[in-house]
């Protein structure tokens, strides 16, 4: 049972604020609950008033003396805690707070909403908002809200962090003749949050499809795991606004200034199964096609068009958007030829020419639909001295309807003489766009969905039993202790090799004379890199000695990376320089981290060496969900690293079991150990048979700040 059905179907609403005065906020909602048909028990509450809409008004929650389900709060945010003191006491179980004047307001504000979430906490109580619209559900049917208007009942949720954007949607549902089934405004999300609504709406019957406005999510990992089951029954789309690349300019890491917020945001909703898009229009795009169309069962689609250009464009947004244009049996094809235009195109896009009439839509459109080569069709129409627009829609309503099957949407790229069959066409459930990029964003959506519902929940994670997690421990230990937030080379490669990473042998030289004589122990050809935990890059300051083949190699090396760093960095605290054994050729690539506030670690994969932050090929996961060899090779292939690794022009292909293990134990590491803030391994050296890491950059969190 959906443990929030008290909020979306109550058997009591006490409305606390309510008032006879139009102007006030207390009448709107006392009044939307009226109008909306609610069937359960209202209760009207105001001191200074015995009766409000010919309902008996009560002067306090306790004086109803019996059971509410939902109390909907309207009253002066001082009064607030007061009041949610007494629903407690009252055994209330959900709170709708539509004051504002919390958290939002500043200091006291905050602090205020503190107090109330104690009180809820205390006595058992759920709470929507402070600070919010309120809610609706038009099955139940209630309106517990100061909105304007009641939508039309249908299979759409929308949980909207801003209340403005909620109250513009639903005046505009109006408009487009679009049902929902329900409407959440968050508010300041103080108790429930966009997680619970969501899962909320998964088990509700009456909805379909859920849509979010969001600004920001509470629990990355739970929205993760709760997204990722309701995707599998219905599609969750998301307009994600307030993300910023700003951060990313700030990091100090490869990973870190290829991450970013935004980054997190868009592997978490991959990896959920979330679909997000960019605009309010693509939302509801997808809504109406999801809400009135079947799953495709592929990505194959037909085009059936009275206009050549309409039709190339529409080709070219198929293919950039990973769809494929269906190719045609040898029976369509026949009977395309035996009864279209000659001058036409018979093959996919199916073009009957600008004088076709609906006729020749039908004949086309069920000649496709017919074909099980095609999943789904686009038809195109633009206006003409012959085409009827309203007749036509009916057709392909019709024939809609017949093949139920596939998914079955209309282009009209018109204005005013289209307008009536357009009208039609989404009054009959058929999705009717004007331009056709915008038909194919939402094939895309319906498409990525059906594929996700089709995936396997992947192997957990293999049991690493070589790693070694207390070295890891007292090196990181140290390295705080030390109040540095960078280890050292050695120190960073000591960890890597702890978790069974392969890596190029090395050690710290803090003299001329250790780095010769630690050259002849690991074996020439060595390199040099400086050792200074201010030091990010070490390239651009001249810190790099590649190549070394004999002891005099070796010093000069080490006297020029001195010179060079003094020069460009005076200040910089110097340990020696890392003394690093060359390893055999193979293709470089990047394996990092970046540790992001709501989703926690994020993992990187991409082309490596000095140009990754140039190139930026590369692929994200989030570490919480990056649990199998089969999803970390899906995180390699999705780069054009890929293409290297497979062998390229008669080289030989590299190991790619080898590099999906060691993306699995450096994802391993980070999520054992939460104080690593970033983490760079580049580049990874993948060989014909095995990885060798040669570079490792490690951030850690001391004392709460990255120093």
């Amino acid at each position: 049972m959906n443990e929030l059905n008290y909020f979306f179907n109550p058997a009591q609403i006490a409305v606390i604020g309510a008032s006879s005065s139009p102007q006030k906020i207390g009448y709107a909602i006392l009044d939307n609950i009226i109008k909306s048909g609610y069937r359960g028990k209202i209760y009207p509450v105001n001191p200074n008033e015995e009766e409000i809409a010919g309902i008996k008004c009560y002067k306090s929650i306790s004086d109803i003396g019996s059971s509410v389900d939902l109390a909907v709060i309207s009253v002066p945010s001082k009064f607030v805690n007061q009041v949610a003191e007494e629903c407690g006491k009252a055994g209330v179980k959900g709170l709708n707070v539509i004051t504002a004047g919390f958290k939002e307001s500043g200091t006291e504000g905050l602090k205020k909403e503190r107090k109330l979430i104690e009180i809820c906490k205390k006595h058992g109580m759920r709470m929507l908002g402070p600070n919010c619209v309120g809610l609706m559900d038009t099955h139940s049917p209630v309106n517990a809200s100061f909105a304007k208007g009641f939508p039309e009942e249908g299979k759409i949720s929308f949980i909207s962090q801003s209340g403005a954007m909620l109250l513009s949607i639903l005046d505009w549902s109006f408009q487009m003749n679009l049902g929902f089934s329900r409407f959440v405004s968050l508010g300041n999300k103080a108790d429930l949050n966009e997680i619970d609504f969501i899962a909320s709406c998964g088990d509700d019957p009456d909805t379909n499809v859920i849509l979010c406005y969001l600004e920001d999510i509470i629990d990355g990992p739970r929205f993760v795991e709760i997204c990722s089951e309701v995707s599998k029954r219905k599609p969750i789309i998301i307009l994600k606004s307030g993300t910023s690349s700003a951060g990313a300019q700030a990091a100090s890491s490869h990973t870190g200034a290829l991450a970013g917020s935004n980054r997190a945001y868009e592997a978490a909703f991959k990896q959920s199964g979330v679909l997000r898009v960019k605009s309010m229009n693509e939302l509801f795009d997808l809504a109406r096609a999801f809400s009135t169309q079947p799953n495709p069962g592929g990505k194959r689609t037909a085009i059936v068009t009275n206009a050549g250009g309409a039709a190339i464009v529409t080709t070219d947004a198929i293919e950039r958007h990973g769809l494929q244009m269906a190719r045609f049996t040898k029976e369509t094809i026949d009977k395309m030829r035996n009864n279209l235009p000659t001058e036409g195109n018979i093959y996919n896009p199916v073009d009957i020419l600008g004088d076709a009439t609906e006729k020749r839509y039908r004949f086309a459109l069920q000649t496709v639909l017919e074909d099980d080569n095609v999943d789904s069709a686009l038809v195109l129409l633009c206006p003409t001295a012959v085409i009827k627009a309203k007749q036509t829609a009916k057709t392909i309503i019709e024939l809609k309807n017949k093949y139920a099957d596939k998914p079955v949407m209309a282009v009209y790229m018109g204005g005013k003489s289209l307008a009536n069959g357009k009208k039609h066409l989404i009054e009959n459930g058929v999705p009717c766009f004007t331009f056709p990029e915008s038909s194919v964003h939402a094939l895309e959506g319906m498409v990525r969905h059906a594929e996700y519902k089709k995936t396997r929940k992947p192997v957990p994670i293999k049991n690493f039993k070589d790693i070694d997690k207390e070295s890891v421990r007292k090196i990181l230990e140290d390295v705080a202790a030390d109040r540095r937030a960078v280890l050292l080379g050695h120190e960073a490669t000591k960890v890597i090799d702890a978790y069974g990473i392969p890596v190029s042998k090395s050690a710290l030289a803090k003299n001329e004379d250790e780095a010769c004589q630690i050259s002849e122990e690991i074996g020439y050809p060595v390199a040099l890199k400086i050792s200074s935990p201010r030091i990010a890059h070490k390239t651009d300051v001249g810190g790099v000695q590649i190549g070394l083949l004999s002891e005099n190699q070796v010093r000069k090396g080490y006297r020029e990376i001195m010179e060079s760093v003094s020069y460009h960095m005076p200040d910089a605290p110097i340990y020696g320089v890392e003394v690093q054994n060359m390893v055999d050729k193979g293709i470089e690539v990047i394996i990092g981290m970046s540790r992001d506030v709501q989703f926690g670690p994020l993992v990187v994969f991409g082309l490596g060496g000095i140009y990754v932050n140039l190139l930026k090929d590369v692929s994200f996961r989030l570490g919480s969900s990056l649990t199998s060899i089969e999803e970390a090779k899906k995180m390699i292939s999705e780069t054009k690293a890929y293409t290297l690794l497979k062998g390229y022009r008669g080289e030989k292909p590299s190991d790619l079991n080898a590099l999906a293990d060691t993306l699995l134990r450096t994802t391993r590491l980070v999520n054992d150990f939460s104080e690593i803030t970033e983490m760079d391994i580049n580049p990874v050296r993948v060989h014909t048979r095995g990885t060798t890491a040669l570079d490792v950059k490690i951030t850690i969190e001391v004392n709460g700040t990255q120093e």
